[in-house]
């Protein structure tokens, strides 16, 4: 396969998460000053006290689950691995590609990234959240954050949202299936897809979370062709204001009190573990379950570096970088009259 002479350069976007103790609240600090998160009137004036507020209460709140998992956020680890794999993937395609990591609120932020492109003399950049579902609180957050850094000088391609991707589907009923297989009787398990909740003010707003979410959800369990019972409920949540429901930790009570023993927790809004999913789900969430005498819980593992998801971020891109056959064929066409 001939050599594409482009150079392209892909942005895998992601949260960020802190590297350390002592950068949980710098980092909170990051995430609730940001506009596509804490917005209301007179928001300029107030945003930043309200963050330093909440990032110090926080910070409190959420240092356990960083010290469980051991000290620090593994999500650059991964997503850093994720943008090695990606770019051999494509580099196995003829693909001239550089992928680098763009993290919102903590290291390496965006600047780094675009410094990166530069340096790399891309001719071209895709963006790629790693957000299956988009909202404005993730993807699009990101991408304004991009516009805010940079000025047009690539031709630019972006994906808002691959959820209903085959590849993406396949790569989330593999980790459910192998999951699955650790129970003694896997189709008494009950499936709980879990999702980082959202302000329903949000929703309200017309973003398009909830209902991917739910999509995605009915997709997976078409293709996966599981006959267990599953339900959907929603983590994470800050703050006073109403967001997305039923909770991971209500739905953990209910599930106990309707004497269910068998509970495997998809998180499903997730392309790799951190926090949300080593911290809240299997360690504060799998203590509750014990607690109220759930016999087993599982979690699938993140996508990660899975070769199925891995595959599936480079046909995505594959998609930009190569025109449709037809448009080959008519250019062979046209060269040979």
């Amino acid at each position: 396969m001939a050599e594409d002479k482009r150079r392209t350069g892909v942005v895998l976007f992601q949260l960020g998460g802190p590297d350390s103790l002592q950068a949980i609240e710098p980092f909170l600090f990051n995430l609730f000053c940001d506009p596509d998160i804490i917005d209301f009137p007179f928001a300029r004036l107030g945003r930043r006290p309200l963050a330093k507020l909440i990032s110090t209460t926080r910070a409190k709140h959420v240092e356990h689950h960083y010290q469980v998992i051991g000290g620090c956020s593994p999500i650059r680890r991964h997503t850093e691995q994720q943008a090695r794999a990606l770019e051999a993937e494509l580099r196995r395609e003829g693909i001239d590609a550089v992928c680098v990591v763009a993290m919102r609120y903590w290291y390496p932020f965006t600047q780094e990234a675009i410094a990166q492109l530069r340096i790399a003399d891309v001719d071209e950049v895709i963006l790629l959240p790693m957000y299956p579902q988009y909202s404005t609180t993730t993807t699009g957050s990101s991408l304004n954050e991009w516009e805010r850094k940079t000025k047009p000088e690539w031709p630019t391609e972006i994906f808002r949202e691959f959820y209903t991707h085959p590849g993406y589907l396949e790569s989330i009923c593999e980790k459910i299936e192998s999951t699955l297989a650790r129970f003694p009787h896997p189709e008494q398990a009950e499936l709980v897809f879990s999702a980082h909740s959202v302000p329903v003010a949000v929703i309200a707003k017309g973003d398009p979370y909830q209902r991917q979410i739910e999509e995605t959800v009915a997709l997976v369990m078409q293709r996966g062709g599981w006959r267990n019972p599953h339900r959907l409920c929603y983590q994470s949540k800050v703050g006073a204001s109403k967001w997305l429901q039923p909770s991971l930790r209500t739905t953990v009570r209910d599930m106990a009190a309707a004497n269910i023993k068998d509970v495997c927790i998809v998180p499903i809004a997730f392309v790799s573990d951190h926090v949300e999913t080593l911290g809240e789900i299997d360690h504060e969430a799998r203590a509750q379950a014990m607690s109220l005498g759930i016999r087993q819980f599982e979690m699938t593992p993140g996508l990660n570096d899975s070769p199925t998801f891995i595959r599936a971020l480079a046909d995505l891109v594959l998609e930009c970088v190569r025109p449709p056959a037809t448009a080959i064929e008519n250019e062979s066409l046209m060269a040979a009259d």
